[in-house]
């Protein structure tokens, strides 16, 4: 379909409100890059709170995007996970009524329709009282939505444990809707007391979803085609993969290239590992350490994202076969000829990045849904490798297990990365079929398109 076939006549108003945090900015900025430039005759009004416009202002956007600002009602960003219930809270408690007085002020034309976060608990009450149709945006995977929607099946299967037992950790979770069969140990643990209280409230914001007027997934269709398929058959609203909502394209180069770029241009093909981790303190300290002295041992060439303890990354790992820079193009690194693996905390858009490149993932995911998402890559895409404990009493994963993980992973030669890396370049052509111009999340945006011009 040509986006002139189902393009409505004037001038069309969508109004994107985040959840405040990059994880979620990052690919509601992306679709809305791809709206209006798929649409000469829409315009968007972005959403941020005044703190994450100093963030994000000065970001490259298409012209008919503009920003609009909550007050800082909220945590701040720099210290929200020292107390992230309390962030939610703030979110879910004191932006509504700043919001719905933002809508009065937006002038002409009025909205068409509202694209919030699913997690932005009261924008389909908004939306109703304003007679705007809300569109709920999932940022997740597809298959982590169905079973945080389930999750009182593992209650009832005996499933919803805080700290299962070895043995239990192995059983099979089979009966979760979308959801391959998953081991115990590679699902979140919802149930965990702290976590626990964060699902809980996580909760409140899944009763929207059918209060709105669709639902958009960040990711392809062709990627969670199980899961996604279970929504279009029983959410009793249209459900539309409108991914992979990644930079893709922004990938052309110009300009001076940076000094990360001219190095992977030296190194031979597809021998770097690309390593983002988080902030060097996002695992402890004592594992960080372990994870460096096991990389450098290794001798395998990387380059690793120091997110604020580079200083500290280019010490300990002075005189190793790598750089360490604070911040860098990721997708285009990814996509680069010298980088052959990407070690990866499973972070959704993270993984979406690594699928579109074709560069295997060696998967050390943190929590929530990277557990799950590391899972996805490893067993059912088939293009990752794990980093495991031997023993599961082991608090930390030695720097030796570590070295030897690392050679293994980088090792082009073994039937094992030969086969991991067919099937990266296989999912990766399912990955960019999707956003070409024929490819189903086209498809799917010009249908979701349709319903909001068609209910406004």
């Amino acid at each position: 379909m040509e986006p002139t076939e189902s393009q409505p006549t004037g001038l069309r108003h969508v109004v994107a409100m985040s959840w405040p945090g990059r994880g979620h900015i990052n690919p509601t900025m992306i679709l809305c890059k791809r709206l209006v430039r798929r649409y000469p005759n829409l315009i968007v009004t972005f959403v941020v709170t005044e703190e994450w416009l100093g963030f994000i202002g000065s970001d490259p956007k298409p012209d008919r995007i503009h920003f609009a600002t909550l007050p800082n009602l909220i945590p701040s960003e720099l210290v929200r996970a020292n107390d992230f219930i309390g962030f939610v809270d703030a979110v879910h408690t004191k932006l509504e009524e700043p919001f719905e007085r933002l809508l009065d002020h937006l002038g002409s034309p009025p909205p068409t329709a509202i694209i919030a976060d699913t997690y932005v608990v009261w924008a389909a009450n908004v939306g109703a009282r304003r007679d705007i149709p809300v569109v709920s945006l999932w940022t997740m995977s597809a298959t982590i939505l169905s079973l945080f929607l389930h999750s009182d099946l593992l209650i009832s299967h005996g499933h919803a444990l805080f700290e299962p037992s070895e043995s239990k950790e192995e059983e099979i979770v089979d009966y979760i809707p979308g959801l391959s069969p998953t081991k115990l140990r590679d699902l979140p643990p919802l149930f965990e007391p702290y976590l626990g209280q964060a699902f809980e409230k996580c909760k409140l914001c899944f009763d929207g979803i059918s209060k709105a007027k669709c639902l958009l997934f960040t990711t392809a269709y062709e990627l969670e085609p199980k899961a996604i398929d279970f929504f279009t058959s029983n959410l009793g609203i249209p459900v539309y993969a409108t991914g992979p909502l990644i930079p893709f394209e922004g990938l052309s180069t110009g300009g001076k290239e940076p000094d990360y770029i001219k190095w992977l241009d030296k190194q031979p093909e597809r021998s770097v590992l690309y390593i983002s981790q988080g902030s060097f303190l996002s695992v402890s300290e004592a594992q960080m350490e372990e994870i460096v002295a096991g990389v450098k041992q290794s001798g395998v060439r990387f380059l690793w994202v120091g997110r604020g303890g580079e200083s500290k990354l280019k010490e300990a790992l002075e005189g190793s076969s790598g750089v360490v820079v604070s911040w860098c193009d990721q997708l285009r690194v990814l996509c680069h000829g010298g980088v052959g693996g990407f070690w990866t905390h499973c972070g959704f858009n993270s993984t979406l990045e690594g699928v579109y490149s074709g560069v295997p993932m060696l998967v050390f995911p943190l929590f929530w849904d990277q557990i799950l998402n590391a899972k996805v890559i490893v067993e059912d895409w088939r293009v990752g490798m794990r980093i495991e404990r031997r023993k599961k009493t082991e608090v930390v994963i030695g720097r030796e297990e570590i070295e030897g993980v690392v050679k293994r992973f980088m090792d082009r030669e073994s039937e094992e990365g030969k086969e991991m890396r067919r099937r990266a370049c296989e999912v990766s052509e399912i990955s960019r079929g999707a956003v070409e111009e024929s490819g189903s999340s086209n498809a799917n945006i010009d249908a979701f398109m349709s319903v909001i011009s068609d209910s406004s």
